[in-house]
């Protein structure tokens, strides 16, 4: 019995102890990026805790307090209706985060779904297919989201599918190269020779192999749209008022008659710390998965 529980026990303990390990390693090899990943982490709970982090309700108008500066009742301000910069600030934080993670998983899957069918299937649907992906290809990712933005009507859901409509052609290239260099790989063959259906050979041995680059392109899309959404809310296309993120913060100030700097600096600052984060980390996770940039295994 003893050595039945032992067993259990390094199954189980095995996976968790292989995780740890490798992010050990990652931190030890890559220490900037591993960095950046924990500043990303602490982010992504400000934003999930804001309730309980915020110093005061961020929808809340104080005109006693109207566009002030820093100060020991508000450490980061007020706007110009006296509501609380820091506060507003974290909510903004969870509104950015989860539009932009739902936006990029969205995204981004539909497009690695696009790019593995294209590749698997080949002849005309991938040629029909590739021309497809240039086209939304040719639009500014900026512009695509806007169009898609203001045809659409403002809410959250419109901005969520305005970001997801740019990434999708970015997923289907970038997938579609790694399952094309997957599918001529000889166990591949086998499997087809072997009369392997085709849902098996998509599920089994192309998909789990472009799970690296879909991590990796994730990763790194967040960063933009982040600045995707700011923009659309600061020309007043993103998630409508009173709902505060840090493009309408940055629209807000702007339209203001006098320029208060602290309305800026700090919803700039945020924006600047974030897309820094994940950037960065994704940039650590690609030089660590792809074997041409880090030389040896991780």
């Amino acid at each position: 019995m003893a050595v039945q529980i032992g067993l259990e026990e390094r199954v189980v303990r095995k996976p968790l102890e292989s995780d740890l390990k490798w992010l050990r390693t990652f931190a030890r090899r890559y220490p900037l990026p591993a960095a950046w990943g924990i500043a990303a982490v602490l982010i992504t709970l400000l934003g999930i805790f804001a309730g309980l982090v915020s110093p005061d309700d961020p929808l809340r108008p104080n005109v006693l307090a109207r566009a002030q500066g820093p100060s020991w009742g508000h450490w980061l301000g007020t706007d110009f209706i006296g509501r609380d910069v820091l506060s507003r600030i974290l909510h903004g934080t969870k509104w950015s985060l989860f539009v932009a993670v739902t936006s990029v998983l969205l995204g981004t899957t539909l497009g690695a779904v696009w790019g593995v069918a294209s590749a698997f299937l080949g002849g005309t649907f991938d040629l029909l297919a590739e021309r497809v992906v240039e086209v939304l290809l040719s639009f500014p990712p900026i512009l695509l989201a806007l169009l898609l933005a203001s045809a659409l009507g403002a809410s959250t859901w419109t901005v969520i599918l305005s970001i997801a409509a740019t990434r999708v052609a970015y997923g289907a290239r970038i997938i579609r190269s790694q399952a094309l260099a997957v599918k001529g790989i000889q166990y591949v063959e086998a499997a087809r020779s072997l009369g392997s259906p085709s849902w098996r050979i998509i599920f089994l041995h192309i998909a789990p192999q472009c799970i690296g680059p879909y991590l990796i392109l994730v990763t790194t899309s967040l960063g933009i749209a982040i600045v995707l959404e700011a923009t659309l809310g600061f020309l007043g296309a993103g998630i409508p008022p009173p709902t505060p993120t840090w493009g309408s913060m940055l629209g807000d100030a702007a339209s203001m008659l006098i320029p208060q700097w602290h309305l800026v600096v700090f919803p700039g600052a945020a924006i600047v710390i974030t897309v820094l984060a994940f950037n960065q980390f994704g940039d650590g996770l690609r030089d660590a998965f792809d074997p041409r940039l880090r030389g040896t295994n991780i």
